[in-house]
């Protein structure tokens, strides 16, 4: 399916996988629309995808702030002149013990990464029940299908993204909002590097264009056609 002239709002774009998404949409000749919390990164990326000839332009928020969030989103929306796509990817991955990690890092990182995803999923609804379609990619991780020692904040925010994504699949795959929950496992992305997750080896790791290139061809399918749940993995790692 041909997904020129859409219009795409990717959460945390300015850099890592969101930028790879971006820019590999922005190639399809979508407009696109980023988010984040830092400015001169999504400058920059902005910059990047208007020389692919495409409209861009970006909004500084918190996903963690509803308020924030539902004006940012209904400000791009507007600059876009509608919204198709979705790409919610704005993360953090704060790792530790359960007895070691401070509750509040604890409860930043569910009000991050799940807040977050429903937040601006409410946002973007109305733009797309009024056009009577459109695609949400939820961003979760093989960690929330399965937890590991060290990572119980992250793999509790994954899991819960992975049920909030089938409640949200239940309830508009009927008005033509295809719905898609991504569980990626490790990719060498500046938070996966930086916490110390994987060294970052492109002959053998995931790397942030391997996703958006999965992303990508997930969103042109026809859209008789709902991929549901897919998980993608490095093959030799």
């Amino acid at each position: 399916m041909n997904i020129s002239g859409k219009n795409a709002i990717v959460t945390g774009g300015g850099r890592g996988l969101g930028k790879a998404v971006a820019l590999a949409l922005a190639n399809e000749g979508v407009h696109i629309a980023i988010t984040g919390r830092n400015e001169e990164n999504l400058k920059h990326t902005v910059e990047e995808i208007k020389n692919l000839g495409v409209n861009a332009v970006y909004a500084v928020f918190n996903v963690d702030d509803e308020a924030e969030v539902k004006k940012g989103i209904e400000s791009l929306g507007e600059e876009l002149g509608g919204v198709d796509i979705l790409i919610n990817n704005a993360g953090i991955g704060d790792f530790g013990s359960i007895e070691e990690m401070s509750s509040e890092t604890w409860e930043q990182v569910i009000k991050t990464n799940l807040f977050g995803v429903y937040y601006a999923a409410k946002a973007v609804y109305p733009f797309m029940k009024a056009k009577g379609e459109g695609d949400i990619v939820n961003v979760s991780s093989t960690a929330g299908l399965k937890g590991g020692p060290n990572m119980s904040a992250y793999a509790a925010s994954k899991a819960a993204v992975v049920s909030l994504s089938q409640s949200m699949m239940a309830e508009w795959r009927k008005q033509n909002i295809r719905v898609i929950t991504l569980t990626p496992s490790t990719i060498a992305s500046d938070m996966s590097i930086q916490g110390g997750l994987t060294d970052g080896n492109p002959d053998k790791v995931l790397q942030p264009e391997d996703f958006a290139e999965w992303v990508r061809d997930i969103l042109k399918m026809n859209r008789r056609a709902l991929i549901a749940n897919a998980s993608i993995f490095s093959t030799n790692p």
